[in-house]
């Protein structure tokens, strides 16, 4: 008799607020040293600050809406030709454009020094959602980059 194939991985739960995957794998991107209560902890207080700000929408309909305004559509490839190297607009995938996003978010918000990670969270958050801040800087610097490269884009593969 053949063995089944077990997978090592378990499938992602939900979150228990919000019942989302994607809040669930956020928290999990948030993590450090595998502590995610504290993840957890700074997320939903991030939350809580963004639904005293903001007004007109849910704190996950902004949380999913700011996510989707920061994901990349393109990115830049380095391809060897002959002897250089051109760096190549390519499409970016679904599951890549959801890592990045989450990414940018983060380290955005880890870069603000001074205030709680919650508070900083929150106001990376806010900015994406309303399209400015860190993170939608670094995807406009993407675009533009792989905007300035389309001449080499017949070296995609």
């Amino acid at each position: 008799m053949a063995k089944k194939f077990k997978s090592q991985y378990q499938p992602l739960v939900p979150d228990p607020v919000y019942n989302s995957q994607l809040v669930s794998k956020f928290i999990n991107c948030l993590m450090l040293d595998g502590k995610k209560a504290i993840a957890q902890n700074n997320f939903y207080q991030a939350m809580d600050i963004i639904a005293k700000k903001i007004n007109d929408c849910s704190p996950a309909e902004l949380f999913e809406k700011a996510i989707n305004n920061v994901k990349p559509i393109l990115e830049v490839r380095s391809k060897r030709v002959g002897g250089a190297s051109y760096q190549v607009p390519m499409q970016v995938k679904p599951k890549r454009q959801q890592s990045l996003a989450f990414r940018w978010i983060i380290q955005a918000s880890r870069a603000k020094k001074g205030k709680p990670v919650a508070q900083c969270l929150a106001s990376e958050l806010i900015d994406a959602y309303n399209s400015h801040g860190t993170a939608m800087t670094t995807r406009e610097n993407i675009h533009r980059m792989a905007e300035a490269n389309k001449a080499f884009a017949h070296f995609a593969w």
